[in-house]
């Protein structure tokens, strides 16, 4: 199936739900009542099984940076999984400096209400009460993020609190298990937000990886001590670096971040073990966002078939690409990926 036609395919498919939608609104307005499955005190909200498995039906999916809901509805019709709502795209919080804060409430439940898409939000690291807030309007999920200004250099927010599932971002493995200790549902890698360079991003999973299979190698060979030594290390339960040797990758879903601007970006970090990208200002940062979103979305899907990620490449020029930043060039205190461990 050629790319034009999957395209067509899927907007039949898209026609198809929104006729059910359609229909099922008609039948509510005649009086009909859905016949409920389930007793409504069987429902349950909130536990490990929801959070962690909503991120789980992300995969081999983009969540797109947006800040206005022009932008979400381009996510949306380019095939994106998610989006995710910020008040600047971190290559404008790079430039613009000062206080990071959490986005609008206003345009976030605007956004909420012109897709059918998840929602999510970025928090501060540490903002118990920014998290609070986005869980009470309904966001799908929440980013304990480093683009924005931490408000607490030395905790996260313990996420068990929440009913809503939390991503966040990590450099290393200790940093993910630490996170998942804390209740994160999904992890990223943390790259270096806004700069249109992958580099960090490629460097994050490698040795996130490379921890992984040492673990995997250490379990396979019955050296429990190992496990006990970078458990305490790593000040995380046993029990969690045991399963992640078990298991050969992270106990949940793990998604790519961090200058990711092409196509080509998002096949190399689907290729190193990625489960999903994120893409912050490589989209809308560009002079080709509709191209790019889609070309982007199709190369995540598809990275193992070559065929389909070069057609991806040939959707964009590089001479529309977003100007990208030498993280070399950075200062220690430009870091972004520094805050929060």
């Amino acid at each position: 199936m050629s790319v034009a036609e999957g395209f067509e395919y899927l907007e039949k498919l898209r026609d198809f739900f929104y006729g059910l939608a359609e229909l099922r609104d008609r039948l509510k307005e005649r009086g009909f009542r859905w016949p409920k499955p389930y007793a409504a005190e069987a429902a349950a909200t909130g536990t490990v099984k929801v959070k962690v498995g909503f991120p789980a039906m992300l995969r081999n999916g983009v969540i797109m940076d947006v800040t206005n809901v022009e932008q979400a509805q381009i996510a949306e019709e380019a095939g994106a999984v998610g989006v995710m709502v910020l008040d600047k795209l971190p290559y404008d919080v790079r430039k613009a400096g000062g206080v990071a804060r959490m986005a609008d409430l206003k345009v976030i439940e605007e956004v909420m209400s012109h897709v059918t898409i998840p929602v999510s939000a970025k928090v501060r690291i540490g903002h118990y009460y920014e998290a609070f807030l986005l869980e009470e309007v309904g966001v799908d999920l929440i980013d304990e993020s480093e683009v924005l200004t931490p408000v607490d250099e030395q905790h996260h927010i313990n996420k068990w609190l929440f009913t809503v599932p939390f991503v966040n971002g990590c450099r290393e493995l200790c940093e993910a298990l630490r996170r998942i200790s804390e209740g994160a549902s999904m992890i990223r890698s943390k790259g270096e937000a806004g700069t249109g360079n992958v580099s960090e991003a490629v460097k994050h999973f490698k040795a996130l990886y490379r921890a992984i299979n040492e673990l995997a190698a250490a379990e396979a060979a019955g050296e429990e001590e190992r496990l006990r030594d970078y458990a305490r290390q790593c000040q995380v339960p046993l029990e969690l670096v045991a399963l992640t040797a078990k298991m050969g990758r992270l106990p949940v879903i793990t998604f790519a971040a961090g200058g990711i601007a092409t196509p080509a970006d998002a096949a190399l970090m689907m290729w190193l073990g990625a489960d999903g990208v994120f893409v912050g200002s490589g989209i809308f940062k560009s002079q080709d966002p509709k191209e790019r979103a889609e070309a982007i979305v199709l190369a995540t899907s598809r990275w193992d078939d070559p065929e389909a990620v070069v057609e991806a490449q040939r959707m964009v020029s590089e001479r529309a690409s977003m100007a990208g930043i030498d993280v070399k060039a950075l200062r220690p205190e430009e870091l972004l990926q520094t805050r929060g461990v």
